[in-house]
């Protein structure tokens, strides 16, 4: 069984490209904590993912850097030869699916502002 679930933050923006059969793929780092800290410091792994199709397209415009996400998907290990001849390795995460935890509204509110208006006070209700 070859199932991965990743808890973590995206290190930057989405890259979005479409293939050359105009499959949509996005490409993203995330950031995952370690369940333990080094000398006091919490230490991340970044580990490198990609999501393809309709999903894809939904991730590149509604995450961006900073922001929590929740992914299932599954480890694939590549080989490749680089541009000098060396064989090279790769793993990478393949998702196939993936929450919100945070959207930016709710990075960027505070508090209790966002519970409809102040009204004033009207000593003529009866308690």
């Amino acid at each position: 069984m070859n199932n991965i679930v990743l808890l973590g933050r995206l290190t930057k923006d989405a890259d979005i490209r479409s293939t050359q059969s105009g499959k949509v793929v996005a490409s993203f780092t995330l950031a995952v904590d370690r369940p333990y800290t080094q000398n006091g410091k919490r230490e991340a792994d970044f580990i490198a993912c990609q999501i393809w199709g309709k999903s894809a397209e939904v991730l590149g415009k509604s995450v961006h850097k900073g922001q929590r996400i929740l992914l299932e998907g599954r480890l694939q290990i590549r080989q490749y030869t680089d541009k000098n001849g060396n064989k090279r390795t790769a793993a990478e995460v393949v998702a196939e699916r993936f929450e919100f935890i945070e959207r930016k509204e709710q990075t960027e509110t505070q508090g209790m502002e966002t519970f409809g208006q102040q009204m004033p006070f009207d000593e003529e209700i009866p308690f």
